[in-house]
């Protein structure tokens, strides 16, 4: 279980941006992510899911 939900800091670098970058794409909305605790956690399905539907708009472009 502990491999499904991320860190802020595992986002940064599954996304290859800042810690930074990553607060503000969630505080945003832009990214998937839940709060536990006042930290951001994130699904790792729900990221990748999120990848794809990126990856999917971009094609359509």
């Amino acid at each position: 279980m502990s491999d499904k939900i991320m860190t802020i800091k595992e986002v940064a670098v599954l996304l290859k941006i800042k810690e930074k970058t990553a607060y503000r794409l969630v505080a945003e909305g832009k990214i998937p992510g839940f709060k536990v605790g006042g930290s951001w956690r994130f699904d790792r399905q729900d990221l990748e899911n999120w990848i794809k539907m990126k990856k999917a708009d971009n094609v359509k472009r």
